[in-house]
């Protein structure tokens, strides 16, 4: 429990100073030279705690991201005949560029700046240029914007995929009522990859997701395995 003592005014203080003479004045000069080291050394103690309690909130809110993903998988194995997770076509299909979680984890490793060429393999979850949870410049974080059949050749890249599919941003932001999570920190913004799932039947494989925080996702990300 923390106790908040009022300090007197300034001219109070002077004001008894008047007073102190000799000896018990240079204990004054003592006691205050202490105060001044204590609030001093307690700066970096209170902002660490500070800086807890940011990361802990964007733990949190990883933590409201990944309920939401699991419940449009499980809504969509139901309306679809097959789960998928926000911004992926079909559940064989990965969002972000990764294919494998290992490549994934190797990369968190050095992954803890926001502003690392690592968030180029990455993709929003409310969108780059979202102005309620603007990412930060100089991140090379992009948006997911795959929701054609064809690529720029004219190629066909995902058959039999579900017509109501949107892009990854309008997907979490449909889940979110269209009020996107912030985090917390300054330079923090909330990305995901989808790692995509393969094979069918008993041997089916569902995709995984990784949420983090750019802020610093070496630390600051979530797993999901579905």
């Amino acid at each position: 429990m923390y106790v908040t003592r009022q300090i007197p005014p300034i001219k109070s203080i002077l004001k008894n100073l008047s007073g102190i003479k000799g000896q018990s004045l240079a204990e004054f000069a003592v006691i205050t030279a202490m105060m001044a080291t204590f609030v001093m050394t307690a700066i970096p103690k209170f902002s660490d705690v500070m800086e807890s309690g940011k990361a802990n909130k964007s733990i949190d809110e990883l933590d409201k991201i990944l309920l939401q993903a699991k419940n449009f998988y499980e809504e969509t194995s139901a309306l679809e005949g097959r789960g998928r997770l926000p911004g992926q076509d079909k559940f064989d299909m990965p969002v972000g560029d990764y294919t494998h979680i290992d490549s994934v984890l190797a990369d968190l490793e050095t992954f803890t700046t926001y502003n690392d060429s690592t968030g180029s393999k990455w993709r929003s979850v409310f969108g780059t240029d979202n102005p309620l949870a603007l990412m930060p410049q100089l991140s090379l974080v992009e948006d997911d914007d795959r929701t054609a059949d064809f690529d720029d050749d004219g190629n066909k890249t995902c058959f039999n995929c579900p017509e109501t599919r949107e892009k990854g941003a309008d997907e979490w932001l449909n889940l979110f009522s269209r009020e996107p999570l912030v985090s917390p920190f300054q330079d923090g913004h909330y990305i995901y990859v989808v790692i995509p799932g393969n094979a069918s039947g008993v041997d089916v494989k569902a995709p995984q997701i990784l949420v983090a925080d750019i802020e610093n996702a070496n630390v600051l990300h979530k797993i999901m395995d579905l």
